[in-house]
C-alpha cells in the first residue's frame, strides 16, 4: 500500500465544501437565515436587508474552489501562495466561521474544520503541495536505477 498524502485528500474535502458553499449562499439569497438566530436575533442585519454574508460566503466559497482547483490559464498553480499550506490554514477558517454563521452553511462549515485538520495533519509531518496540481513530489534520492 502507499502512503497517504494528506494535501490531496484534504484538497478533495476542501473542494467539496466550496462547492457546498457556493450552493448555499446562492441558497440563502433566497431564503435568509442566520443559523444562530434561536439564541439571538443581533445577526440578522448580515443576511437581510442587504445580503451580507451571503456575499461573502459565495467570494469565499469561490476563492477556495479557485484555489484547491487552480485552472492553467490564471497560472496561479505556480505560485507560492498555491504552494503553501500556511496560507490555507490561515484563510479557510474564516471562510469556515463565514459558513456556520449561515443557516444553510453549516455542513460546509463542518467539511472546511476536517479539511482544515488534515491539511494540519498534513503539515506537521511535512508535507508539501507540488506546484503541479495533483502530482508527488520529486524524490531527492541520490542513488539512481533503484527503486
Amino acid at each position: 500500500m502507499g502512503k497517504l498524502i494528506k494535501n490531496h485528500w484534504a484538497r478533495l474535502i476542501v473542494l467539496t465544501a466550496s462547492l457546498y458553499q457556493i450552493a448555499a449562499a446562492l441558497e440563502g439569497f433566497f431564503w435568509p437565515k442566520i443559523f444562530w438566530d434561536f439564541l439571538t436575533t443581533n445577526l440578522d442585519p448580515a443576511v437581510r436587508p442587504i445580503p451580507i454574508l451571503q456575499i461573502l460566503n459565495l467570494l469565499l466559497g469561490i476563492l477556495a474552489f479557485a484555489w484547491e482547483w487552480p485552472l492553467p490559464i490564471f497560472a496561479f498553480a505556480e505560485t507560492a501562495m498555491h504552494r503553501s499550506i500556511e496560507a490555507r490554514l490561515a484563510v479557510y477558517p474564516l471562510a469556515a466561521l463565514a459558513a456556520l454563521l449561515l443557516y444553510q452553511g453549516t455542513n460546509p462549515g463542518i467539511y472546511y474544520l476536517i479539511g482544515l485538520g488534515v491539511y494540519f495533519w498534513g503539515f506537521s509531518e511535512g508535507e508539501v503541495v507540488c506546484p503541479d496540481p495533483w502530482s508527488l513530489p520529486r524524490r531527492k534520492s541520490g542513488r539512481v536505477g533503484h527503486v
